[in-house]
């Protein structure tokens, strides 16, 4: 069939069997040269010794690799455990200090010292001021709570920075962790044990020591503590356990004694200052350079402010208002003071307690203080510039409460050697009241009469001995008054013979005068050797109207959360030396010299004082002590090599630093009239008694008559006694 248009209509069999087209013809292969190929083959051999190479180091290296790596994890997860396992109780570490501490507050119960490490009880992660907790770890571990216990970019930073400063790269920078820095105060879990260490602080000492071993050993430790405690128990330990320099252990002890207040309670200034400390604690102690602790707090808050810690606000009034120091950290007084406290206790409740003692003393800071400025200012202004002249000064009330204590100057280190109670030293004349004092207690008054004139004694085992007087001239007959008003060593020396020595010297024993007192005639110049603490004592004792004291600083002992006392002294008061009337007489006396006599610089306005100047042969010491009604003070001048003074005498630079002191310290206070007799009180002397002329040769002069009811051995004394002082009254 034909379609139209003459096409042909195909067949089925012609559709369904529709011839294939023809394959296209394949591209002719290029001919492959042997030369190309020999050259493939010979550059394909080194590439596979290469590429074995490395598979095979590869091999070794992921072989040995992950064992290793696995026996490690291994070593550490069984490390890990096994100190997780012993780590104790986290109460059991807070406090682990095997000594305790003395607390010691003045009169008014406020602290002013501190003795041993003290502990100022526990604080925690949670209670802390934030600011403190913040201002830690911006310093020490910033990403304290994003680790496990180490840091590898801590330690990656720390090998870095020693490299560049020349160091090994594990010298220097550690890159401790918190946590690893309380694996060391912990010892990494040894204890102490007296019988391998000495002290404590010589196992706090072998703990520090930073060794290889001890680094790995800090790992699974740090591991373990984290495991056990976690974080914020683990910066409680810290806060609990390190220290802060001036014998503070735990940042509640440095907040209490710098800042006076809880470590709950600082401010960021205070919460820097303290997480400064950690770098260097005796360095950067605010106590020992304000200036060097207020420098290191700013770089602290820096830290703060850059961590995001503190606001602008915060930050900038951080740096216009530096931490600063309570008033009692400040003042540092009384460290001389604190020193003897400690000597005068039992040492199992002082020095070597294993409690928190709180001692309450006698000590008053005010005059402390003042005491201390008198003494810097009398230097500052007398003494020449370098002078290595020391001073020493006490202050007390009649009844032998110290209240302020000089032991030197330009110390402020515990310890030191306290001229106040530890330096025996020749008296000089402030030894003469005693003397007087035996006279009059013996009947003779201020008004009997001594004479003053070459004199010369024969002393066994000696020869003969001649007493000089300060001035060549001789006055004659005098009065007690004069003779103890011009500090006459003849007139004293006569009197001392007469009385005898036994009683002179049984009346400065009496009156506290501990040391072995000299036997020969001298003694009444004051040849014995006594502590300026014990001088002013047996001068309280006249004050007081006759009797002995025991000077005495430790008012109440007790262990620190007890209210029973284990010690307890509210006076000094002993037995009666004296009779009053004659420390009334011998107190007036002691007024003249100060108002006409070798005392005159310790002159107070308005007001009466006693006292009696001191200078020993060769100007080795000078002295004044004296009082008003109020207070007994003490002051002594020195070398401590026993060399001689230059221009000093007792009247001169000690009488000026006495007048200083009771100036600053009796400025507040009314006057309170000395109790005394005055001479119109007592009867005159009616006769001169017997005469000695040059040479100590007698000459008998007009005997009184004596009471008929005498006896006659008892007349004979008297006699003896009425023909060289005058009539026994």
């Amino acid at each position: 069939m034909k379609e139209s248009g003459g096409r042909k209509t195909p067949l089925v069999a012609e559709r369904r069997y529709a011839a294939k087209p023809a394959p296209k013809p394949k591209a002719a292969r290029k001919p492959k040269t042997t030369r190309r190929r020999t050259a493939a083959r010979k550059a394909s051999w080194p590439v596979r010794l290469i590429t074995g190479v490395f598979r095979l180091i590869w091999r070794v290296i992921w072989g040995v690799g992950w064992r290793l790596g696995a026996m490690t994890a291994i070593v550490l997860g069984l490390a890990t455990f096994y100190f997780y396992a012993q780590l104790p109780p986290l109460e059991t570490l807070i406090d682990a200090r095997t000594k305790g501490s003395v607390t010691m507050l003045d009169r008014d119960g406020q602290v002013y010292a501190w003795r041993g490490e003290t502990f100022g009880g526990q604080i925690t992660a949670d209670t802390v001021s934030p600011h403190l907790k913040n201002a830690i770890v911006a310093t020490e571990d910033k990403r304290f709570y994003r680790h496990f216990g180490i840091s590898p970019r801590g330690i990656a930073s720390a090998i870095k920075i020693n490299l560049s400063e020349g160091r090994g790269p594990l010298e220097g920078n550690g890159g401790s962790t918190i946590t690893q820095q309380v694996a060391k105060l912990i010892c990494l879990g040894v204890p102490y044990d007296p019988a391998q260490w000495k002290s404590e602080a010589d196992y706090e000492s072998d703990c520090r020591v930073s060794s290889k071993w001890r680094k790995l050993k800090e790992v699974p430790f740090s591991f373990a503590m984290e495991a056990k405690y976690g974080k914020d128990s683990v910066l409680t330990l810290y806060l609990n356990r390190a220290y802060l320099g001036a014998g503070a252990r735990g940042f509640e002890a440095a907040s209490q004694r710098y800042f006076g207040k809880s470590a709950n309670e600082v401010t960021p200034a205070e919460a820097a200052m303290l997480a400064g400390l950690l770098k260097a604690p005796t360095r950067y102690a605010p106590t020992a350079n304000l200036g060097r602790a207020q420098e290191r707090a700013e770089v602290v808050l820096g830290l703060m402010y850059d961590q995001g810690y503190l606001t602008d606000a915060q930050y900038a009034d951080a740096k216009a208002n530096p931490a600063r120091l309570s008033p009692a950290a400040e003042a540092r007084a009384g460290g001389y003071f604190a020193d003897w406290v400690m000597e005068s206790g039992p040492a199992f409740l002082t020095e070597d307690t294993t409690e928190d003692v709180i001692i309450r003393t006698t000590l008053d800071q005010d005059i402390q203080k003042k005491a201390e400025d008198a003494l810097d200012y009398v230097f500052e202004t007398k003494v020449k510039e370098g002078s290595n002249v020391q001073a020493a000064i006490v202050v007390m009330s009649a009844d032998g409460a110290v209240r302020a204590m000089v032991g030197g100057r330009k110390s402020q280190v515990n310890g030191a050697f306290n001229r106040a109670t530890q330096a025996l030293r020749q008296t000089g004349s402030t030894f003469k009241p005693f003397v007087y004092a035996a006279a009059l207690d013996m009947g003779y008054t201020m008004n009997s009469v001594v004479e003053d004139a070459p004199l010369t004694l024969y002393v066994k085992g000696s020869g003969e001995w001649s007493p000089k007087n300060y001035t060549p001239e001789f006055r004659g007959f005098i009065t007690l008054t004069e003779a103890l008003t011009n500090s006459v060593n003849t007139a004293t020396v006569r009197i001392s013979q007469a009385v005898g020595l036994e009683a002179v010297r049984k009346v400065a024993a009496d009156f506290g005068l501990q040391s072995e007192l000299a036997q020969g005639p001298a003694i009444a110049l004051g040849a014995s050797g006594a502590t300026l603490l014990d001088m002013t004592g047996a001068y309280a004792g006249i004050l007081n109207g006759g009797s002995s004291v025991h000077p005495y600083g430790l008012v109440e002992l007790r262990i620190q959360g007890d209210d029973t006392a284990l010690i307890g002294q509210e006076g000094g008061m002993g037995e009666r030396v004296i009779s009053q009337d004659a420390a009334r007489q011998l107190t007036y006396m002691m007024t003249q010299v100060v108002e006409r006599g070798t005392g005159q610089r310790a002159r107070l306005d308005g007001r009466q004082v006693a006292g009696k100047t001191g200078t020993t042969s060769d100007y080795r010491d000078a002295w004044f002590i004296g009082f008003t009604g109020d207070y007994v003070t003490g002051v002594w001048m020195g070398n401590d090599d026993n060399k001689p003074l230059t221009g000093v005498t007792g009247g001169g630079l000690p009488a000026e630093i006495w007048h200083e002191v009771m100036a600053r310290v009796e400025a507040d206070i009314p006057p309170t009239p000395l109790p005394m007799i005055r001479p119109d009180q007592v009867p005159a002397p009616a006769w001169p008694g017997q005469r000695y002329e040059a040479g100590g040769q007698g000459v008998p002069g007009t005997q009184p008559q004596q009471p008929a009811q005498q006896a006659p051995a008892d007349q004979t004394i008297l006699d003896i006694l009425g023909a060289i002082l005058g009539r026994r009254n």
